[in-house]
């Protein structure tokens, strides 16, 4: 721990308004903010940065929905999907470390779009992220009914509702409490989560070798019928929209950064462990469960989510361990509990956000005197008390209604980021400034973003055709009952697919062209950018506590972990 974190100086929380051209006699004005102005508390230490950066997003959509990734694609086709859409992720965060280093703003990257392009685009990206994290809220909630179930009986009277609401009260209460203790859950609760994953994969790579359960499996399952590409590239790209939702929150990491201690320090460490969550964690997970269990096993299709069906139970049941399914489903609900927590903190965040930008009424951004904006908690509860009326729905229907438009909405912005870096680089060399001047760089500018824009634009295309494709069939007059049973669900997935894939695009175009209508606004003029408002200026403890220590190798680690 640095010393810096060790005595919370007051002098981090300054912003800095530096290097303003005046008339471009190289001259500029250096005007220091306190951060009170703007009612956040920078009470996250480096720990909770890198947490939340590691453990953040993992929960149901890889601890109960990757299974049924392989059971579609095959390990090949899983495989192929995490790794492409993790490679994409890398320089997404890789953009999202350089400008939030610099620029470490409320809102985060949705307020990059009024800084180096125009206002509708920050208006639009606010509003679309909001929408998102607000539709994780209910997701979440319907996934924790349906985790809970797993305990009670077949016969059980328990409302279904019940559990939902006590976890809406204690995020009220959490909510309330400030920032340092939404950092602080978020810690502690992802340390099993961490524990759990590495647990599992030293079991399973035992377990694939033949010294656990007897039985050695190698790579037979890559060489059964179907494997390792099942079903070939429609199946493949049937999936991306799944893996796309156990990613999602890889960039959270940008909105925790104006409540940072020290950005400079805390982000760049932050977003480079992503490159070692996406290749631990999640491919080899991926990897180990398509080795062990066959892609045609039919306990990998967990259309319930049952914790019994999970993957990583499968697998530890596989290497002997006892009551596995009663401790995954355990695990599995901390992660959701962690998961909501997160949910309620960046959903208020960005209301928050639209407030202070006047997208909402400015009652709404009230903060209080601990840096809670109390309005927005309060908002975001009552809606939350809302979605439980999804629960009456059914929790697995209404899980995969919203897995369908988080993942589309989550394509979105990650594409929309790496716009904005490529913007942002442009607004920077023609303004004059040296990219060495930029407190951290984004490796591998601009041929990683290239290489990540085309991925990311290949899935949203795979979304698009695949939503398209093979409409329902009406088996006609007289038809038996069990076909049109099956004509009526075939019917309401491709409706699912259909709104899933289009629909977020179209809420997009439309916020984004209203507001340039209404508003009348411009694209800015890279020479007009600003670039300055809102930096972060480091104590002299944070410069000091910059400065590399120890020996090389540890120097080199701490790259990375």
């Amino acid at each position: 721990m640095s010393k810096y974190d060790d005595d919370g100086c007051d002098d981090a929380d300054t912003y800095e308004l530096n290097q303003m051209q005046d008339g471009g006699d190289g001259s500029h004005h250096d005007i220091l903010m306190d951060a009170s102005q703007d009612g956040l508390k920078r009470d996250l230490r480096l720990r909770h940065m890198i947490m939340i950066a590691i453990a953040g997003t993992i929960g149901t959509g890889l601890f109960l929905t990757s299974g049924s990734t392989i059971a579609t694609a095959g390990p090949g086709g899983a495989l192929l999907a995490y790794t492409l859409i993790g490679i994409w992720l890398i320089f997404v965060s890789q953009a999202i470390g350089e400008i939030a280093t610099l620029l470490p703003l409320p809102g985060a990257f949705n307020a990059w779009g009024s800084r180096v392009f125009d206002e509708a685009f920050s208006f639009q990206m606010t509003w679309m992220y909001f929408i998102n994290w607000a539709l994780m809220i209910p997701a979440e909630l319907s996934a924790s009914a349906l985790i809970v179930s797993f305990w009670l009986p077949e016969d059980t009277t328990f409302p279904p509702w019940i559990v939902p609401l006590i976890i809406i009260i204690l995020m009220l209460f959490i909510n309330i409490a400030g920032v340092k203790t939404y950092g602080e859950l978020a810690y502690w609760f992802s340390i099993p989560k961490v524990v759990t994953i590495i647990i599992f994969i030293i079991c399973g790579i035992l377990v694939d070798a033949g010294a656990l359960g007897g039985h050695t499996y190698g790579f037979e399952n890559w060489r059964i019928e179907g494997a390792p590409f099942k079903g070939g590239f429609t199946s493949f790209i049937t999936t991306l929209v799944s893996v796309a939702y156990s990613y999602s929150g890889v960039e959270m990491t940008g909105v925790t950064a104006a409540e940072s201690r020290n950005p400079h320090k805390h982000i760049p460490r932050a977003v480079n462990t992503v490159l070692i969550r996406i290749t631990f964690f999640y491919i080899a997970s991926i990897f180990l469960l398509g080795s062990i269990v066959a892609n045609d096993d039919p306990l990998l299709v967990n259309t319930d989510h049952s914790a019994a069906r999970a993957p990583f139970t499968i697998v530890f049941a596989k290497a002997g361990i006892k009551g596995a399914a009663h401790f995954m489903n355990a695990i599995v609900f901390t992660s959701v509990f962690s998961a909501i927590n997160s949910d309620f903190y960046i959903t208020t965040r960005m209301l928050l956000s639209l407030s202070r930008n006047g997208w909402v009424h400015k009652s709404i951004g009230h903060i209080n005197s601990r840096g809670v904006p109390v309005v927005a908690v309060a908002v975001v509860t009552a809606c939350s008390c809302l979605s439980l009326i999804t629960i009456f729905v059914g929790s697995g229907v209404v899980f995969q209604w919203f897995i369908s438009f988080i993942g589309s909405i989550t394509f979105q912005y990650w594409i929309y980021i790496l716009f904005l870096h490529f913007r942002f680089r442009y607004c920077w060399k023609a303004q004059g400034r040296a990219v060495t001047d930029l407190p951290y760089i984004a490796w591998g500018y601009p041929y990683g973003n290239i290489l990540g824009a085309f991925i990311g634009c290949f899935c949203i295309v795979c979304n698009w055709y695949l939503s398209v494709i093979n409409p329902p069939q009406h088996p006609g007059a007289g038809a038996s009952e069990e076909l049109m049973n099956a004509y009526r669900s075939r019917r309401e997935e491709y409706i699912q697919g259909i709104l899933g894939a289009w629909f977020p695009w179209f809420i997009s175009a439309t916020l984004f062209f209203a507001y340039k209508y209404i508003c009348g606004t411009k694209l800015i003029r890279a020479v007009d950018a600003d670039l300055d408002t809102g930096r972060f200026v480091p104590s002299e403890s944070d410069k000091e506590d910059l400065i590399p220590h120890g020996p090389r190798w540890k120097r080199i680690l701490k790259i990375f972990v």
